[in-house]
């Protein structure tokens, strides 16, 4: 379909309007750390379900103990061991105590446990020198968690804290959406698999790395295809057979002017893709739309890397988090001040790689490199991207901008 001009909001709406959350599932728990729930969770059993000891030592009755001392011990047979995970209970009988492990379930008739500092650790007769207090050294069931109580609401972010929780209550899956499966095309003749040899014209095949490692840090499944040269019968060949296993398409490359640009040859003439010139620097050529019997969202990126990589940032991660069901779709901005003064080209949103701190007087943004789409080492020595706003030709050193900080959780 024909170009049109659009803004970086216009763009994104449209993609968000677009891309739907994927249907949740029943997730094994390791499998869904990093998702949010998709259901509230509450416990089934008692944390701890049963009374145990906290300590390493010998079950008693606290009051045949309450006058021990250095001075006068009180000495009492040892009848039993109850150990972590054995199956034998114990009773404890008047005037005996029973060595106890930490863990371990407290014998019926015991009131509280003396840790083995506490005494001579004897086998057959233990010595005790100090006294606890009534209930003492003993985790009570459900002390922590009673069966019933609501331990995660729906939309808790699933963390290692999150995954120890649902474990212990038993739960071996948990109801969340999938992550998204993201299959990375780069086009172009001129490109070669790092590892092998380059000719004079050719370059290797950075985008594809460095797109499958951005979806990756964003939570997504990635799929990275091997290079498809200009050719679109090969392109169409290659995006038929992919989206089988994709819920997004992310390719580089092919959607400029030229007379080799097949990605924007075969997609205009499938399902809804349009493309378009956005309002930014870099990353101007876009496109976005759906293909196939599962309408797949597919985004065309530029084939320069760092256009490909912010528009990637930009437009692809919020789509990718929007799957997931993650909250919120774009990256925070956080407010810096600015180190040096910045140009910006009228009537373009602007995204300045930069190096981001935080020092003693605050957040600090400095430019790295110039403005070229290709300056790929440039892009690697940065950490974040400065936001110059569609109406803004120069911002002066001191001045205090947005940022995108780009290794940052959110």
């Amino acid at each position: 379909m024909a170009s049109a001009q659009r803004t970086v909001d216009e763009h994104l709406r449209q993609i968000l309007d677009t891309v739907m959350p994927l249907q949740p599932y029943d997730q094994p728990l390791l499998e869904a750390l990093g998702l949010p729930l998709c259901e509230d969770i509450t416990s089934p059993i008692d944390l701890p379900s049963f009374d145990n000891s906290a300590m390493d030592g010998y079950a008693v009755r606290r009051e045949e103990v309450a006058a021990a001392s250095e001075d006068n011990p009180v000495g009492l047979p040892v009848v039993g061991e109850s150990a972590a995970g054995q199956t034998k209970a114990y009773a404890l009988s008047p005037g005996s105590a029973i060595k106890i492990m930490t863990g371990a379930p407290v014998p019926n008739g015991a009131d509280a446990v003396v840790p083995i500092e506490w005494t001579d650790g004897g086998v057959a007769r233990v010595s005790i020198t100090q006294s606890p207090e009534p209930g003492q050294h003993i985790r009570r069931a459900g002390e922590d968690v009673e069966t019933g109580t609501l331990l995660l609401e729906e939309g808790r972010l699933i963390g290692p804290r999150e995954t120890g929780l649902l474990a212990a209550i038993g739960r071996s899956q948990v109801l969340a959406r999938p992550r998204p499966r993201v299959v990375v095309i780069s086009t172009g003749s001129e490109l070669r698999e790092p590892g092998t040899g380059l000719g004079s014209d050719s370059i290797y095949d950075a985008n594809s790395f460095a797109l499958a490692a951005s979806a990756r840090q964003a939570g997504a499944i990635a799929y990275r295809v091997g290079i498809v040269p200009d050719d679109p019968e090969r392109f169409s060949d290659t995006l038929s057979d992919q989206l089988v296993r994709a819920d997004l398409v992310v390719t580089s490359g092919g959607v400029s002017k030229g007379d080799y640009d097949v990605v924007k040859e075969v997609l205009s003439k499938l399902g809804t893709v349009t493309f378009a010139e956005v309002g930014m620097q870099p990353g101007r050529p876009q496109g976005f739309g759906t293909v196939g019997d599962d309408n797949t969202p597919v985004f065309t990126l530029p084939g320069n890397a760092v256009s490909a990589y912010v528009s990637f940032e930009v437009f692809v991660v919020p789509a990718i988090r929007r799957m997931m069901g993650r909250l919120p779709y774009k990256r925070p901005l956080v407010r810096a001040v600015l180190a040096d003064p910045v140009d910006s080209p009228a009537g373009r949103r602007q995204l300045v790689r930069s190096y981001f701190t935080v020092e003693a007087d605050g957040a600090h943004a400095r430019a790295v490199g110039g403005h070229g789409s290709h300056l790929i080492g440039e892009l690697a020595q940065s950490n974040a991207l400065i936001v110059v706003p569609e109406g803004t030709t120069r911002v002066e050193a001191g001045s205090t901008v947005d940022v995108l900080v780009l290794d940052r959780e959110f």
